[in-house]
């Protein structure tokens, strides 16, 4: 059992690195010295070796949970404690796990694609270890507190790397995007947290579970929590509405695509609704939403990967889909949860009913874990092809299987992943979700499976247009000659192979239910029934339906962008109307910007304002000092100097006075 001081270390050591490289280093090194990179590489590798002992621990233990002592932060008036503490189950150490290995492929990798930019090289490792603390503190924490302190904080780094090129406007704006939407779900995030404060008494996310369970903490106090909580996870996760944050955060490095708004950050949102899953069980409209948002924006954003044409935001598309599955996969397990318990079907015990409640993440959370491997590798081969193209612009692209192989390789591995093509790790979480949405909302599970069918279709079109027929040439505009395309170094290559065999293999891990067994969730796994009858297929039909609408959509994109039977002129041309409203991204971005923000915001509420502050506060103000100054200006002209003068009034006064006193007195 790994001792519970290393849980600590778990998140400290990329803080240790970001002191290190922010403060120490910076007195004694060159910007641009490699120093900084292999002090966030040693500092996360050992995180990532500590996850992995913590893992094993729980995996070969009695115990589902490593016990680690609370810190007291602050004790307050009336008996207020603040505790800083972490918990360390399945859910923070398989989240542990995303965050410290991918990063720990993403510093490798950032070794060669950050090599000339030798101004920012500290800053981006130094913002690189941040991150890291910041995720790791998130998903370890063991209050609702903390956990909005870390998610803040992960927010910032996002803001820092997504506008890492300030000195393009295009960055700069992306950043301010990205921090202003996010900031919108963490007003309710915020909300959530206080509602469940102020009626418990409590931050701790174990109690909260106890009290929700218990029926101590219910009706529309939980479900308004819930939500609230929600409203957090659909910022950060860039869900529907708030999804038009991160296609212009593909402004920043490929390295943070990579990371930050593909496997970990743009996953908090996820987790946080699976960390508190006990109490959306325990509301049915809370969880229904979860559902319904997260199987809407699914196909909505995969529609939208169908009409780029920057290969990095196809991938960005391609993201917010697969969190919409992920959500899509803890709402319908949480929906057939929920309507159990409303209708007095679930009679277990309350200490049952919480291993239940936090076992029925595992579906949506398995697909998590294989998204985040196979996603990563997407990102930065498509950073090797920018690295070696000088574009992003598929349509510059074409024929690059021939000069980088091992890239076209790694690339073809990640997108049959993210297909769900068998035997590859997507195949398997995948076909969960589309289980449990079939058990508990047909609606749903159409909305998937249509959702399947773009995925592959949206990922081989980027294939067919970047790496087969001619190459086009490249970027133009940037002074470099890109002609000659080739692969890129092998500290580039070497992270993606890597990432290419988790993609592979780390599905296998639930082929006899071995992640749900130990996230403790039983239940019965069709595609490892499937798996288990590869010579019976009737086992169980839909792995092989889904597996056929996948092989289709793959088919569909190699007639259209291979062999040019229907041509994607003629299609965008058929569909018309349509084709246009998904190549502007449903004018989302122009109901925002000018509809939301220009005419209803600026021209309405903030002109409405300032007439307010000029007309109303600084009219007062001035008619205040106007009186103020009249009134000085005829006391002054009282002052003649004259004392003859002076002394004929103080002599009618005093009379006055006697007046007075006379005949009121």
């Amino acid at each position: 059992m790994i001792p519970y001081q290393y849980i600590w270390l778990i998140m400290l050591m990329p803080a240790f690195s970001f002191i290190i490289n922010g403060i120490i280093l910076r007195i004694f090194f060159k910007p641009k010295a490699k120093i900084y990179g292999y002090v966030t590489i040693t500092a996360i590798g050992l995180s990532a070796i500590f996850s992995v002992w913590a893992l094993i621990s729980l995996l070969t233990g009695d115990s589902h949970e490593i016990a680690v002592p609370d810190i007291t932060w602050a004790v307050i008036e009336n008996g207020v404690t603040i505790h800083i503490g972490l918990i360390a189950d399945q859910l923070s150490i398989v989240m542990a796990i995303v965050v410290s290995v991918v990063s720990l492929m993403v510093q490798i990798y950032s070794l060669g694609y950050m090599h000339d930019d030798d101004a920012g090289y500290y800053r981006y490792y130094t913002f690189m270890s941040l991150f890291t603390f910041s995720m790791l503190g998130l998903v370890l924490s063991n209050n609702l507190l903390f956990t909005f302190v870390f998610w803040e904080m992960v927010g910032l780094c996002s803001y820092l790397l997504i506008g890492f090129w300030f000195h393009r406007k295009s960055a700069a704006d992306a950043a301010k995007k990205a921090f202003i939407v996010t900031r919108i779900g963490d007003f309710g995030f915020l909300a959530g947290i206080l509602i469940l404060y102020l009626n418990t008494g409590t931050f701790d996310i174990a109690e909260l579970h106890h009290l929700a369970v218990t029926g101590v903490l219910g009706g529309m106090v939980l479900t308004w929590a819930a939500i609230g909580l929600f409203a957090g996870a659909i910022g950060k996760s860039a869900q529907f509405p708030l999804h038009v944050w991160l296609p212009d955060a593909m402004e920043g490095p490929t390295p943070v695509s990579a990371l930050i708004h593909s496997a970990t950050m743009v996953c908090a949102g996820v987790f946080l609704v699976a960390r508190t899953m006990p109490m959306f069980i325990y509301s049915v409209d809370a969880i229904t939403v979860v559902a319904v948002i997260g199987g809407f924006t699914a196909i909505f954003a995969a529609t939208m990967g169908l009409a780029a044409n920057d290969i990095k935001r196809v991938l960005a598309y391609s993201t917010i889909s697969q969190i919409g599955y992920m959500m899509l996969g803890l709402g319908a397990v949480g929906m057939g949860l929920a309507h159990e318990i409303a209708d007095g079907h679930l009679h277990v015990g309350t200490e049952e009913m919480l291993v239940i409640a936090k076992g029925a993440v595992a579906v949506g959370m398995f697909h998590l874990f294989t998204h985040a491997f196979f996603k990563s590798l997407l990102f930065m081969a498509s950073g090797n092809v920018s690295h070696s193209t000088g574009t992003f612009d598929m349509r510059l692209m074409g024929g690059l299987k021939k000069t980088m192989p091992w890239t076209y390789a790694v690339f073809l591995i990640g997108s049959l992943s993210l297909a769900g093509i068998w035997p590859l790790s997507g195949f398997w979480s995948k076909d969960e979700i589309l289980v449990s949405a079939l058990d508990n909302q047909p609606v749903l599970f159409a909305l998937a499976l249509i959702t399947v069918f773009l995925t592959a279709f949206y990922m081989f079109r980027a294939i067919y247009m970047t790496f087969h027929g001619e190459y086009k040439g490249g970027a133009t505009d940037d002074g470099v000659d890109h002609s000659h395309t080739h692969e890129a170094p092998k500290v580039m290559v070497y992270p993606l192979v890597f990432l290419a065999l988790l993609a592979i293999f780390i599905g296998w891990w639930n082929l006899t239910g071995g992640f749900a067994d130990f996230m403790g969730h039983h239940v019965e796994h069709a595609a490892h029934s499937f798996f288990g009858g590869l010579f019976n297929p009737f086992t169980h039909a839909l792995p092989v339906i889904a597996l056929l609408v996948g092989l289709f959509g793959i088919f569909s994109a190699y007639a259209v962008y291979n062999k040019k039977w229907i041509t994607a002129e003629s299609i965008g041309k058929f569909f018309g109307p349509l084709y246009t409203l998904v190549f502007r991204k449903y004018f989302f971005d122009e109901l925002y910007e000018n509809i939301i923000v220009k005419l209803a915001l600026v021209k309405g509420l903030f002109t409405g304002f300032s007439l307010f502050d000029s007309k109303g506060v600084d009219g007062t103000v001035n008619g205040v000092s106007s009186v103020v100054i009249s009134g000085g200006r005829a006391v002054r002209q009282a002052q003649t100097g004259q004392l003859q003068l002076y002394g004929f009034f103080i002599v009618l006064g005093l009379v006055i006075i006697g007046l007075c006193v006379y005949f009121f007195g």
